[in-house]
C-alpha cells in the first residue's frame, strides 16, 4: 500500500513538472498582443476628429448651473437636501424602529 501510494505521488508529480516547461501563451511567439487598440477603436468611433482634442458641450444644458454646483462642492460648502414628506414618511417618524405586523404572536385560528 505505501509503495503503490509513493508511485502514484511521484508520477503526479512528473506530470504536473511537464506543465512547467509550456510558455504563457500571452507571452509565446506568434501571439497577438494587444497594442493601441483602445486608441485605434476610439479614432474609429470618433465622427468628428476634432473632438479628440477638446470636447463637445452640449447646446440644451445650462452651464453655469453646473459650474454652480461643482464650486459649491468643491468648496466643501454643498447644499442639504431638503426634507421631504411627499409620500407622507418622514425622517424619523414611526415606532421606534420596532416591527409591526399584527396582533399577538400565537398561531391563527
Amino acid at each position: 500500500m505505501q509503495r503503490s501510494l509513493t508511485v502514484t505521488v511521484l508520477g503526479l508529480l512528473a506530470a504536473l513538472g511537464g506543465c512547467a516547461g509550456l510558455a504563457d501563451p500571452f507571452v509565446r511567439e506568434g501571439t497577438w498582443a494587444p497594442t493601441h487598440v483602445n486608441d485605434d477603436n476610439l479614432r474609429a468611433m470618433v465622427v468628428n476628429p476634432v473632438d479628440l482634442q477638446h470636447g463637445t458641450g452640449a447646446t440644451d444644458s445650462l452651464g453655469v448651473t453646473a459650474v454652480t454646483a461643482v464650486t459649491r462642492l468643491r468648496t466643501d460648502n454643498v447644499k442639504t437636501l431638503p426634507e421631504g414628506t411627499l409620500s407622507g414618511i418622514a425622517p424619523g417618524a414611526g415606532s421606534g424602529g420596532q416591527g409591526g405586523g399584527g396582533g399577538g404572536g400565537g398561531a391563527a385560528q
